[in-house]
């Protein structure tokens, strides 16, 4: 894509992240903070995209305008599609936002796209009871795999604790580390897939996650919940997915075909950490939260997952092997078969 296309892309994001009206503050410092860091390509003025449509100085026409290939399309429809889906629904005023932009290109109705907006809402309303899906098995060279597990986080370990730590039928420490971990590492596998659908999926299974370690101590949690809990932490799920995917398009990454990339992608990775990283501070604060009985101030969560992301984007690289290893093995039908729990 040229640098025009990928400005009017993550306009087209930026618009669409808006589209409802209905972001909280915090959630568009989010996006703001997003568009600060992603602004390293020196083409692209992110923070200024960003002042553009918040203070509407942009109209949908006018971008829509820049994107005359069908490709470039294509994929602009699809990141707005995600962008909406990221924190679990589509509102009336984003279903009309999205079909403002099918009717001025001409893409029919919703069921017309191929079949993305239904994939899209599917990856969105993942089960949360679904069972968590290991990394696949892929034998790695002897001078790639990690001799030992990741260590368990300083800063989670200096969260306070009750004795529902161990509560009867809560799982070991050494399991519940083994199960952050390997969400983590198929959280950044996924990460290093170009498609859209790939990166949506991240968000479902980080919720999915912590669903099923509130439910080791005894917590039966719904989405509600554990959107709540994952704000008070600092992550917003459409921010979330605008700098996986960001990332990616600055790189020149989405809209390609092909496992060819994972060699480039690999180098992206290691810069960003962000999946792996973020799944496995949201995984060790959930722990230590729900084995102290949900406790703990907003101050002390937010502290210790600023204090464990850190953690995790060193642990990065030392996992990067086996998450190259398990993207190999995964397309965009295995991942909807895992966000549906097959």
């Amino acid at each position: 894509m040229t640098a025009e296309e990928i400005r009017a892309t993550l306009t087209l994001c930026l618009m669409a992240s808006y589209a409802d009206g209905e972001k909280h503050d915090r959630e568009r410092e989010q996006i703001r903070e997003v568009a600060q860091g992603l602004a390293g390509d020196a083409q692209i003025n992110l923070p200024g995209l960003y002042q553009d449509v918040l203070l509407r100085r942009v109209q949908l026409p006018e971008v829509l305008g820049r994107l005359a290939s069908p490709e470039s399309r294509q994929l602009a429809y699809e990141m707005a599609v995600c962008v909406c889906e990221a924190d679990g629904h589509t509102s009336a005023k984003e279903d009309a936002f999205l079909a403002q932009v099918r009717q001025a290109w001409g893409l029919g109705g919703a069921h017309t796209t191929g079949g993305f907006d239904a994939e899209a809402q599917a990856v969105a309303d993942a089960p949360l009871q679904a069972p968590l899906q290991a990394p696949l098995q892929t034998p790695l060279d002897a001078s790639t795999a990690p001799a030992t597990p990741a260590p368990r986080p300083a800063a989670a370990d200096a969260l306070p604790t009750t004795a529902a730590q161990r509560r009867p039928g809560s799982l070991p420490p050494a399991e519940m580390d083994r199960k952050i971990l390997q969400a983590s590492i198929m959280n950044g596998a996924i990460e290093l897939l170009p498609e859209n659908l790939s990166t949506l999926a991240i968000i479902p299974l980080q919720m999915r996650l912590v669903y099923q370690i509130g439910q080791s101590y005894g917590y039966e949690l719904d989405r509600g919940h554990i959107k709540d809990f994952l704000a008070t932490l600092g992550v917003g799920l459409t921010s979330q997915y605008l700098e996986q995917a960001g990332r990616k398009l600055l790189s020149g990454l989405l809209g390609k075909a092909g496992k060819g990339l994972l060699g480039g992608l690999g180098r992206q990775a290691v810069s960003s950490g962000m999946s792996f990283a973020a799944t496995y501070a949201l995984g060790h604060v959930a722990n230590q939260y729900y084995a102290g009985g949900r406790t703990l101030s907003t101050d002390m969560l937010k502290d210790a997952y600023q204090h464990v992301m850190q953690d995790g984007q060193q642990l990065q690289a030392r996992y990067l092997p086996q998450m190259q290893a398990t993207a190999r093995q995964l397309d965009t039908a295995k991942i909807l078969s895992m966000v549906r729990g097959g």
